[in-house]
């Protein structure tokens, strides 16, 4: 029987590729939008705290464990910008096409083009979990002058890697998994998750239910 986790975004990729790896281990990933959560603030300055809040959010709004990643695109000319807040670089709505426009704008003429993708990801086997799995990775690679690749979302396009001669938008998912900050971060997580299992998902076989998880973690 898998156990079932929500995952703290309504981005379908991004659930794909947690639903990969996490499938090793029996879990079936669900988005939250499946089960008509809203998406979470995310009001801090750190990705772990973002992270964490969403974690926390979809735990409390479906009464199962959740997991929840906060990443970004790091770019060593622009002081680390645009960090937490690359989904929303442009401003509101979300949209990546804006984003990579102003990406590029803000690097034009710059020589050093280096940056790296960080993530961190968080898991919570209730709302109230007092000992949430933490777990982070990176991604290093330079920023082209140009969108390259169909693949992938966000930053993918620009972000190019030396060693394979291509953009992260031009990996196939599998090699992706292996190489991305999320993907790292995701083994680091697996790891934990071997010692340290999900609470048993007593509904696994029924409806949803609004009661939290027991805040006594096993």
């Amino acid at each position: 029987m898998s156990q079932r986790l929500v995952l703290a975004s309504n981005n379908a990729k991004k659930a794909a590729e947690m639903q990969a790896l996490l499938a090793p281990l029996g879990i079936e990933v669900i988005p939250q939008s499946a089960l008509g959560v809203s998406e979470a603030d995310e009001p801090h300055h750190t990705f772990v705290e973002n992270a964490l809040a969403k974690a926390r959010h979809a735990s409390a709004a479906t009464g199962l464990p959740a997991v929840a990643d906060d990443s970004g695109l790091c770019v060593n000319a622009l002081g680390g910008a645009p960090g937490v807040f690359s989904a929303r670089f442009a401003g509101d709505p979300k949209s990546d096409a804006r984003n990579n426009l102003l990406l590029l704008d803000k690097l034009s003429g710059a020589h050093d083009r280096s940056a790296y993708f960080y993530s961190a990801v968080v898991l919570v086997r209730h709302a109230d979990d007092p000992r949430p799995l933490i777990a982070d990775g990176e991604w290093h690679g330079e920023i082209l002058e140009a969108s390259r690749g169909e693949g992938g979302f966000g930053y993918d396009p620009l972000f190019w890697l030396p060693d394979l001669e291509q953009t992260a938008a031009e990996l196939d998912s599998a090699l992706k998994n292996t190489l991305s900050h999320r993907g790292a971060a995701m083994r680091h997580l697996l790891d934990r998750l071997r010692s340290h299992p999900l609470v048993p998902d007593p509904l696994a076989s029924g409806p949803l239910a609004p009661e939290p998880f027991s805040s006594n973690p096993p």
